[in-house]
């Protein structure tokens, strides 16, 4: 069941994102916020993340991509949001070039 209150982000960043622990940065950012989705690396060498939750979390979600974790150069991030589907258990690192869920 969806909660009419969660939405969903999509996020794709670009930087210095790979190879600098970018991914498990946001899979422990994501769980403290109770966030349901996942991130993967994509082959242009942009980080994708799919999240599911409150606004408010994926607020400070959004915050976290942006900012990355040391080591990491974010140039910019692109955004969208949606309505969530419910379909997530958990948020989890993906394989390399992951076209969806």
């Amino acid at each position: 069941m969806i909660d009419a209150a969660h939405e969903r982000l999509e996020a794709v960043v670009h930087g210095r994102v790979q190879g600098v622990g970018y991914r498990w940065y946001v899979v422990r950012l994501a769980d403290r916020l109770e966030l349901a989705g996942w991130v993967a690396n994509q082959a242009d060498g942009s980080v994708r993340c799919v999240a599911e939750g409150s606004r408010g979390s994926l607020d400070k979600l959004l915050a976290g991509l942006r900012a990355g974790p040391p080591g990491a150069r974010v140039d910019r991030v692109i955004e969208t949001w949606l309505a969530a589907t419910g379909g997530f258990d958990g948020f989890d690192v993906r394989s390399a070039g992951h076209r969806g869920d």
